[in-house]
């Protein structure tokens, strides 16, 4: 299921949107929905893979709530992303490189050991870490190599 959200995520950068892919599966493990990174696209904050994703399969289901479903997405999940997770009633995360900039599943903050929310879930990270923390530096360093081209004097 990792490489399907990789997949995603691949879709993301050929918008040239930031590369991160999820995937949804319902709690007997049959795909609900995928999703990728479209917040440039669709002018939206909040259109992060795991939020399109999560929209897509609550249509798809008829229902906000998913208990027992599994998300498998490509960069840990915000605060944002883990919220809505959280009040879907996901049962459990899947993700491959951490975020050590907004992840809130231990990188920067970890709202999955608060007791105190309604819902609990579980998460399981490192799946595919390697090649998708090397995909999204990639398309980072691309992203800066165009930047000062466009900076540089001869770009002039």
């Amino acid at each position: 299921m990792m490489r399907l959200a990789l997949a995603q995520a691949v879709q993301a950068r050929e918008l040239g949107e930031v590369p991160v892919g999820a995937v949804l599966l319902d709690a007997d493990g049959q795909l609900l929905a995928t999703g990728f990174n479209r917040t440039i696209v669709d002018h939206d904050p909040t259109a992060h893979a795991e939020i399109v994703a999560l929209r897509a399969a609550a249509r798809a289901a008829q229902n906000y709530r998913l208990p027992g479903a599994t998300l498998y997405v490509t960069l840990e999940p915000c605060a944002m992303c883990l919220g809505a997770l959280l009040h879907a009633r996901v049962g459990r995360i899947v993700f491959a490189a951490a975020d050590p900039k907004t992840g809130a599943c231990g990188s920067v903050v970890n709202l999955l050991e608060h007791a105190t929310l309604n819902h609990q879930t579980t998460a399981v990270s490192g799946v595919l870490a390697e090649e998708c923390g090397q995909y999204l530096r990639d398309f980072f360093r691309d992203r800066r190599g165009k930047a000062k081209q466009v900076d540089s004097p001869e770009a002039s």
